[in-house]
């Protein structure tokens, strides 16, 4: 358990729910219907923490 980072799982998550949230009020705000707007958070989620999770286990370059 010594190379085992707490915080990646937990940063994934937060910025995973966030986004839902972000996405969810600024497509209600802008007159999306609630389920509508639920979707596309949902949406956007996913693709955010698919990318984080690409992003976060690419191996490092030597220099």
């Amino acid at each position: 358990m010594r190379g085992y980072n707490i915080w990646r799982p937990l940063m994934l998550i937060a910025v995973a729910f966030l986004t839902n949230s972000l996405v969810s009020n600024v497509c209600s705000l802008l007159g999306m219907t609630p389920d509508t707007a639920s979707n596309l958070g949902i949406l956007a989620m996913i693709i955010v923490a698919l990318v984080m999770y690409t992003r976060m286990t690419k191996p490092r370059r030597r220099k």
